[in-house]
């Protein structure tokens, strides 16, 4: 399906409020993003800020959410894909002066070693359940933040958890073509408003009153 005449006045008014001083999200980073995902056969939601706007509340979004399979071949291919927009999951050396990789941290001192700097994670050990759950409790954290110095203005976050059956969701998605050719799958409205209240953060809300407001009583 076509994005929508009021889908598009949503990402107009998101836009308007980018422009007003908030956080700056290319629409083109976005498509390059979302071509280079499906051109290489990545099985991805949209969720998050641009989720929000895409069902029709244009509000301003630093960052782009998305939610993968956390199988091995989803995840690796994910990351070969993201690796050639240039995206690295690792913060900036100048953060701090050492850095470690996951299987050398040393228990139970790596709540210290978080509190500096955030750790990154490859894609064999995104994919593993036991060394992904210790990451997030050691992190406080589920999503793994990406940077590229090629998209400044569009960094991503890909959760490390499962928050709902993705082959579902997947199926029953929004779909919004973005630009000719290049689709977009949105989680729906309810999921997406569930995810948010399991959050519980003053913007989840926030968006979940809004996102109410004009859908009315959603389930």
């Amino acid at each position: 399906m076509k994005l929508t005449s009021f889908i598009i006045a949503a990402y107009r008014r998101s836009i308007a409020a980018w422009r007003s001083g908030g956080p700056s999200m290319k629409l083109t980073n976005l498509e390059t993003i979302a071509r280079a995902l499906n051109s290489s056969g990545v099985p991805f939601l949209v969720v998050g800020g641009v989720a929000v706007v895409a069902h029709g509340y244009g509000r301003q979004t630093p960052d782009l959410d998305l939610v993968i399979p956390l199988d091995a071949p989803s995840v690796t291919a994910a990351f070969a894909v993201l690796a050639r927009l240039g995206y690295r999951n690792d913060p900036p050396a100048t953060k701090v002066s050492r850095t470690r990789e996951l299987a050398e941290w040393d228990w139970p001192s790596i709540d210290e070693f978080c509190s500096h700097r955030p750790i990154p994670l490859t894609a064999d050990q995104l994919a593993d359940p036991q060394t992904r759950a210790r990451w997030i409790g050691a992190q406080g954290a589920a999503v793994l933040a990406f940077h590229s110095k090629r998209y400044p203005e569009t960094p991503i976050d890909i959760f490390a958890t499962e928050h709902f059956d993705f082959a579902a969701e997947h199926h029953a998605a929004k779909v919004v073509e973005i630009a000719p050719g290049v689709p977009l799958r949105i989680l729906r409205l309810e999921a997406l408003l569930r995810m948010k209240a399991d959050a519980g953060r003053p913007q989840d809300l926030a968006d979940i009153a809004e996102l109410r407001q004009l859908h009315g009583d959603v389930p």
